[in-house]
């Protein structure tokens, strides 16, 4: 019984969800690494801009005033801020290499708080605790640069601005005019109120900060600040060809193995039809195109025995007919030449003794041929084996009365003597097992039926010259001709024991020979019981 998982087409199914499932597992593996580097790259952008600028506000302000500058940072950035040297942070040597002046270091204290630190010099270090990083570190930017640029002068201002855009700005900054900016009146009221107004750009998903940073109108303008979007139109796409890609591919591995295997198939047959009844097809594995180039080698097995068997047959026919045909031409020789009635009928008698023997060896050729070729159509049913035995003994009792043919009788229990056969063909198998041993037996014949839970058995013995061993299996051979007394002592044409052969192959059992305790050759028809069942 073939399994479910042979079939080729459910292998390829198997194989494009394995590489579905695997794609999907490496897709999400290539997001999360992504997403995390975007994000690390987000937070740094959100912070860098805040703390470089706190760091270069802090850098003129005094020791003696440094703690309150702190304490009025922390109140309108919301931000705790402190001064640590830098030989008391946590940084290794080796972190603080890497770490630059313009640089800022985050060490993330949980999902969401993080611990901000950036260099003011060589000795001191600005270190803030941070409750979230988002867009909103963008307005302390603002308000840190608005500090800065409001405490110059304003012809000041440009400079001052350039300088931050090189040291600390991470978002673009430009300076402006109130009345330049897409400002509603209400929002620019806000703006000079002091207050810090946001403004959302639906196109590209970022935002806009807006700080009024004198009484003249000047206004500084942050941004766009890209809104994090962890799954961006970008990465999706190339994700999804990505994906396509992938099962592409798989489905061509999977489909050319097959559609290569089909083609090695294709030219197999294509030989076979050609003439090389040699080509036969390399079978890898046992899926359907496995299966299918077994059927195939069997069915060019069989083709090419029975091609053989049909040069063999004509050989050995025409060899056969020659015989019997030479004598019939001599016969009518004979008759053209008798002088008397008597002689011309005895003459006529001997023509149709071999005109019948003509006739039987078609009938032999015929029946081994329809047997060889497939299949018979088997008539299965449950017979009394041991009367088709008695049948058969009693048949060739009444044809010849020289040789002893005796029946031994069956001591197994009745049940066991019906067995599923086919009556005509196992009668014909045990006719000629027994025509046989009458042809070269001295005097006596043996025949028995036995039979056990599984098998059944028939015997069949004569007491004449035997078979060598060394002949064994070439007894049963098509036109086989022992040269051995046997042989020498009566004539038959060398298929009656190939279609026993054939007969019990069909029952699905075997005929063998073996040496009798009478002294002669001992035939046996062995098959199951139960016949399996035929398609």
């Amino acid at each position: 019984m073939v399994t479910v998982m042979s079939s080729i087409f459910l292998r390829i199914y198997g194989g494009l969800l394995f590489t579905l499932v695997l794609v999907s597992l490496l897709s999400g593996i290539v997001i999360s690494i992504v997403n995390n580097v975007r994000i690390e790259d987000y937070r740094e952008q959100m912070v860098h801009s805040a703390f470089r600028l706190a760091a270069e506000a802090i850098k003129p302000v005094t020791a003696e005033t440094r703690e309150q500058w702190l304490r009025d940072q922390e109140v309108s950035q919301l931000i705790p801020f402190r001064v640590v040297p830098v030989a008391q942070t946590e940084f290794t040597k080796e972190e603080l290499g890497t770490l630059g002046l313009d640089d800022v270091n985050i060490r993330m204290l949980n999902e969401n708080a993080a611990m901000i630190s950036t260099p003011i010099d060589a000795q001191w270090m600005l270190q803030g605790q941070v409750a979230e990083i988002t867009e909103q570190m963008a307005s302390a930017s603002l308000l840190f640069l608005r500090q800065q640029l409001a405490a110059s002068a304003e012809a000041d201002h440009q400079s001052r601005l350039n300088y931050y855009r090189d040291t600390a700005l991470a978002f673009p900054v430009t300076l402006t005019s109130i009345a330049a900016t897409p400002l509603t009146l209400l929002q620019q009221r806000l703006l000079g109120q002091g207050a810090i107004v946001s403004v959302l750009d639906m196109q590209q998903s970022a935002l806009r900060l807006f700080a009024q940073i004198d009484d003249n109108g000047h206004v500084l303008q942050l941004g766009p600040v890209p809104l994090l979007n962890l799954y961006p139109f970008k990465l999706t796409l190339t994700l999804g060809i990505f994906v396509l890609a992938s099962i592409s591919m798989a489905i061509y591995i999977l489909v050319r193995g097959l559609e290569t295997r089909l083609r090695r198939l294709e030219r197999a047959a294509t030989r076979f039809s050609q003439g090389d009844f040699e080509v036969r097809v390399p079978v890898l594995g046992m899926d359907s195109i496995g299966r299918l180039a077994i059927a195939f080698n069997a069915m060019a097995d069989h083709i090419q025995h029975l091609l053989g068997l049909q040069k063999e047959m004509i050989r050995g026919v025409s060899h056969e007919l020659r015989t019997p045909l030479a004598r019939l031409r001599f016969g009518l020789d004979l008759v053209a030449d008798a002088t008397s009635d008597d002689e011309r009928q005895t003459r006529l008698d001997g023509m149709d003794h071999d005109i019948q023997e003509l006739d039987n060896l078609v009938d032999e050729f015929l029946t081994y041929a329809h047997l060889e070729q497939g299949l018979p159509k088997l008539n299965l049913k449950r017979h009394d084996v041991n009367k088709v035995v008695a049948q058969v003994v009693a048949e060739h009792l009444r044809q010849q009365g020289k040789i002893s043919i005796e029946h031994i009788p069956c001591n197994v229990l009745n049940p066991r003597r019906f067995v599923e056969i086919d009556r005509r063909y196992m009668h014909r198998a045990i006719q000629n097992l027994v025509g046989n041993a009458c042809r070269y037996a001295d005097s006596q014949i043996q025949v028995r039926f036995s039979s056990t839970q599984n098998t059944c058995r028939i015997d069949v013995e004569d007491d004449g010259p035997g078979i060598p061993e060394a002949d064994w299996e070439r007894v049963f051979s098509v036109f086989s001709r022992l040269d051995d007394s046997r042989t020498r002592k009566s004539g038959g044409y060398g298929l009656g024991l190939s279609i026993v052969k054939r007969i019990m192959y069909w029952h699905g059992g075997l005929a063998l020979v073996s040496n009798s305790p009478l002294g002669g050759a001992r035939f046996s028809l062995v098959w199951p019981r139960k016949q399996p069942d035929r398609l």
